[in-house]
């Protein structure tokens, strides 16, 4: 028979919905989580109070909803109310899992907006444990992609099929999750006590559901360091599995940490401190691009070893005829303002076609060296929401005027948080500027999986001998980091020399 969901007595007048945990035709157990509802304080979960199978959702994501109101229809067994004699202990015990449910896996952020499916390496039914292969895919550049399971399960459904096309965020596969104790601790040897040696305090205005809190505070998990995948943000139960995978190997083997290639590293622990003993604090959380960003920071840093020059280019005469073209460009009523960072891209662009070895990626293997023949130059962009680095593309076939309305417009976007993310990759090498901030040389952070970034600092006059006497020159300092893998210091110091000379005459970059 066909019955209707409603909203059980929930203390409050209106809440949000913010998450839809079902879908229409799952088959749901008693007291299955459907929604996630948020209120002025609180989060909460909408249990079933029936079992069935979802036959319509009459809720939309940011509807606001109340008592009594219907969210589902379901189809349910006529023998279903003759049940009802039983006590919650017994129905709770019959039909609720213990920490069981469906997931979905999607496709990864990967560094292609699309992705061909080659072959799918599981089947329906098959037991997937984590980091096992699922699924070989072919980028746009037909170099070979493995995506790993992040969970252990069964597999319950497979939504795509080969030779299909995907993009990323694409629902890949369904899949059954066993118990997460299962799931982790019995794979690794690790007691569920071990997971209980220390409470993970997380707070309150992070956005999951209290059954996402429970899972963090059983594995140690702080959800202030997860960026969740979901509405406004919201830590999905994908988001959470890495992280206590993490965990679990942090707990077994002591106070390592894995820094690439099954390399490990001991670390001393970091230290756990009140604060307030000290005086008066105040907590800000951290944006969703800030968390996002220093996750990937962090993980360039640790595994790309990074070495750095620095140098010193003359840009006098560059100065003088970008402020003469500019005052042209007033004279005559141009929309057009040329800055110094459109003349150092088109520099870097020059720079790569002569050391092609900068415009490259390695392989996930690092066994090979993937050349590219196309050039794209990201911009680290900061914005009041944090760093964002979008790309310039075919910067090599594009003059100084085209490149400049390319950048102002994606500038423009990046600040008013417009850009979309086919406009965030294919990225070949980075340009970060920092000049107007201040400082005279810096160690910027390789931007993965390019193999180098250029850094520039603030102007500055300097005097330099010229003639048999000083003379005043503007002189940027600039600093390059490079993937000592993939570059060696020799070709660092040519290909920087490179960029001086080419920045330093005019007459490179406007040929």
């Amino acid at each position: 028979m066909t019955i209707a969901i409603s909203v059980p007595d929930i203390g409050t007048d209106l809440v949000e919905v913010t998450d839809i945990l079902v879908k229409i035709g799952d088959v749901i157990e008693y007291e299955q989580p459907l929604l996630v509802v948020e209120g002025e304080k609180a989060s909460m979960e909408i249990p079933s109070p029936k079992s069935g199978v979802v036959k319509e959702i009459q809720v939309n994501l940011g509807d606001k909803i109340h008592t009594g109101k219907v969210i589902m229809i379901f189809d349910v067994a006529e023998e279903d109310s003759a049940g009802e004699f039983l006590t919650d202990h017994c129905i709770k015990e019959k039909f609720l899992p213990t920490i069981s449910s469906y997931t979905g896996l999607h496709l990864p952020e990967l560094h292609n907006d699309s992705v061909k499916v080659i072959k799918i390496l599981v089947a329906v039914d098959h037991n997937i444990s984590i980091k096992e292969p699922i699924l070989l895919v072919e980028s746009k550049q037909q170099n070979l992609i493995e995506i790993q399971s992040p969970i252990a399960g069964r597999v319950y459904e497979i939504k795509i099929k080969h030779g299909e096309i995907i993009s990323i965020g694409m629902l890949m596969m369904i899949v059954h999750i066993k118990s997460i104790e299962e799931s982790f601790s019995s794979e690794k040897g690790v007691t569920h006590s071990i997971h209980k040696t220390k409470f993970i305090k997380n707070q309150a205005y992070i956005h999951a559901t209290p059954f996402i809190r429970r899972l963090a505070r059983i594995f140690n998990v702080n959800l202030d360091n997860i960026t969740g995948t979901g509405y406004k943000s919201r830590i999905l139960q994908e988001d959470l599995m890495p992280h206590i995978q993490h965990t679990t190997n942090n707990t077994s083997n002591a106070n390592k940490i894995i820094t690439g290639n099954n390399i490990e590293q001991n670390i001393t622990p970091w230290p756990i401190i009140d604060y307030t003993t000290f005086g008066k604090t105040n907590e800000v959380s951290m944006t969703r691009i800030q968390k996002k960003s220093g996750a990937n920071l962090k993980r360039n840093w640790l595994m790309i070893p990074h070495v750095t020059h620095f140098d010193k280019v003359d840009i006098t005469d560059l100065e003088k005829f970008r402020k003469k073209q500019n005052s042209i460009a007033l004279n005559e009523n141009l929309e057009i303002k040329l800055t110094p960072l459109v003349f150092i891209i088109k520099a870097v662009a020059i720079a790569l076609k002569k050391m092609p070895r900068f415009n490259s990626s390695l392989s996930l293997d690092e066994q090979k060296l993937i050349l590219k023949e196309y050039t794209h130059i990201s911009i680290a962009i900061d914005t009041i929401n944090g760093l964002v680095v979008p790309v310039l593309k075919d910067v090599n076939k594009k003059g100084i005027i085209e490149l400049s309305h390319e950048l102002s417009n994606i500038s423009t976007k990046a600040r008013n948080n417009q850009l979309t993310t086919k406009e965030m990759q294919g990225g070949c090498f980075t340009i970060s500027s920092i000049g107007r901030l201040g400082t005279t040389h810096f160690t910027p952070i390789i931007n993965a999986p390019e193999v180098a970034i250029l850094g520039i600092s603030k102007f500055v006059t300097e005097p330099v001998w010229h003639d048999n006497k000083f003379i005043p020159r503007l002189i940027m300092p600039i600093s390059l980091s490079f993937d000592h893998r993939v570059i060696d210091g020799a070709d660092g110091a040519r290909f920087i020399t490179i960029l001086n000379k080419t920045i330093s005459d005019i007459r490179y970059l406007v040929m």
